[in-house]
């Protein structure tokens, strides 16, 4: 089922209330989107930052989808990206150390630029900001909202299913009276033929026996034809398909399988056909259920 949400969480990076007036503000920014799949397939984009993050949130995931291809895309922003970032002494006395060792060993490479040292300063103000109170509440909320949105097409799935149900049943009501009257039209017929054959005849085979024949392969003909199983087994489906989509609930992989013997009842009707109304029957039914075939999937 597909589905989008997103959400963004800001705070300081610093600490202390000094640094927090100095020091950039971070923005973490949570996607989760969803597309339809008969499996749940999870994939992830996550800064490094956020790498190790990944175990919780697939965790999370796990616990409240079972289907779908679903991605999920975390960002972090920081001020400190626009804003000039002041490098604390602490960290101008690590990179001055830094510098002095590469330089013992490269004396030609050049030396670090105010440019490289606010470039670091940025970095490592960035990379102090620990996401973990924060980075599982805002996935539940996105996922919160994505569950929402799944529910909300999901209700428009289901109405979409109830009434292709409908259409369905007016199908199988069409197909019931056929049956009688096409057995009745072949037992005329070979009746019509036999008599016909007969009075071509020498006379050697008795006209009751020529009747009897007749109405012998009238029989077989008619057990041939006859999708009374089938459409009895076709409105028990639909039965099981309308009962489980007003229960609601996990019902997609149920909903697969119904499906499947719908399709299968509609071919056997379509290969018995001995009149082209049962003919247009079937293969309007096929159609009705290739369409709820490709929703199905949608559904969780």
């Amino acid at each position: 089922m597909t589905g989008y949400a997103s959400a963004q969480h800001s705070s300081a990076s610093a600490q202390s209330e000094h640094e927090a007036k100095a020091g950039p503000v971070s923005q973490l920014g949570l996607e989760i989107r969803a597309v339809n799949s008969r499996f749940l397939d999870l994939s992830f984009r996550l800064p490094e930052e956020l790498r190790q993050f990944e175990p919780v949130l697939r965790d999370l995931l796990v616990s409240r989808l079972k289907r779908g291809k679903v991605e999920v895309r975390a960002s972090i922003e920081s001020s400190a990206q626009s804003l000039v970032a002041e490098p604390t002494p602490r960290l101008l006395q690590r990179l001055n150390a830094v510098q002095d060792s590469v330089k013992a060993w490269l004396p030609q490479a050049s030396g670090l630029s105010v440019a490289d040292v606010i470039r670091l300063s940025s970095n490592e103000q960035a990379s102090h900001r620990d996401w973990s109170p924060d980075i599982v509440p805002l996935a539940e909320k996105v996922l919160s909202a994505l569950l929402g949105a799944r529910e909300r097409e999901g209700a428009r799935l289901a109405s979409m299913l109830l009434d292709r149900i409908t259409q369905l049943r007016a199908l199988a009501a069409q197909a019931v009276p056929l049956v009688p009257k096409l057995v009745e039209q072949q037992r005329q017929r070979f009746l019509e033929r036999w008599a016909e054959a007969m009075s071509l005849a020498d006379g050697s085979t008795l006209p009751e026996m020529a009747a009897d024949r007749a109405l012998t392969e009238a029989t077989a003909f008619a057990i041939r034809i006859d999708v009374a199983e089938e459409i009895t087994r076709l409105s028990s489906h639909l039965d099981e398909l309308e009962r489980l989509l007003q229960r609601g609930g996990e019902i997609g992989k149920r909903l697969d399988f119904l499906i499947q013997e719908l399709h299968r009842e509609a071919n056997t009707l379509g290969s018995k056909s001995a009149a082209l109304e049962l003919t247009h029957i079937s293969v309007d039914m096929k159609v009705l259920i290739e369409q709820m075939r490709e929703q199905v999937q949608n559904l969780e």
